[in-house]
């Protein structure tokens, strides 16, 4: 029989906890540092000390640098698109009062996506990294910026259906939307600086101004185009 101090030992709720958190630090630290300094010039050694674990710790869990790099871009992205999910949910689906609530919708979604501290994050990241390390933004490319804009499409696309809105192509004005509620912010975020209330209101209620005055269904027709099947695909 087998002494027990030889045999295995499995993990416990208590291990797997210690694990996460371990885990958790190190991510958190890892962005932080990696935001600093850029990835080049992030060393394990100072992301080991600002999570309070060892290096070797580190290399345990993700290997290398440029593993524990994508996994933070990953992290961060999963937050980040929690936050959009959750915003897109309070999407206006009644016509009565469109602007207003395009224009409220807008500002929820600059003020909770485009200058939280993910966004910011991310954008920072891409804006001095994506350049040189494409591939390490790959996961960023595929399940990031792409994805808004189609579910943005979807819920233009409920409104147009419902009589509000004349679109022909919903993946193209979801952009342009998108495009119009940054266009006043572009500069100040640029510098990493934070817009104010008045700002994102007046760059909200430009956008959907702007908007509105190319799709919205002029007064007094009843009847809405029926989007082509390209335009829905």
């Amino acid at each position: 029989m087998k002494n027990r101090d030889d045999l295995p030992i499995k993990a416990t709720g208590h291990t797997q906890r210690g694990q996460c958190s371990k885990r958790i630090s190190i991510l958190d630290a890892a962005a932080n540092v990696f935001c600093r300094e850029g990835f080049s010039g992030a060393s394990i050694d100072e992301i080991a000390v600002e999570a309070c674990v060892s290096r070797q710790t580190i290399y345990n869990h993700y290997r290398e640098k440029e593993t524990l790099f994508t996994a933070v871009v990953e992290d961060v992205m999963d937050r980040a698109n929690a936050m959009l999910y959750s915003i897109l949910a309070t999407f206006p689906d009644k016509s009565d009062n469109l602007e207003d609530d395009l224009t409220a919708f807008a500002i929820r979604l600059t003020k909770n996506c485009l200058c939280n501290q993910d966004g910011k994050f991310l954008r920072k990241l891409v804006q001095s990294e994506g350049e040189r390390y494409p591939h390490l933004f790959e996961a960023w490319r595929q399940h990031g910026p792409g994805k808004i804009s189609t579910a943005l499409g979807a819920l233009f696309a409920r409104l147009c259906y419902k009589g509000a809105l004349q679109i022909d192509d919903f993946d193209l004005a979801a952009r342009q939307f998108l495009a119009l509620v940054n266009a006043d912010l572009q500069m100040i975020t640029l510098f990493g600086e934070t817009p104010t209330s008045e700002q994102l209101e007046s760059a909200a209620r430009n956008a959907v101004h702007t908007f509105l005055r190319a799709y919205a269904k002029p007064a007094g027709e009843t009847t809405s185009r029926t989007p082509t099947l390209a335009a829905v695909s």
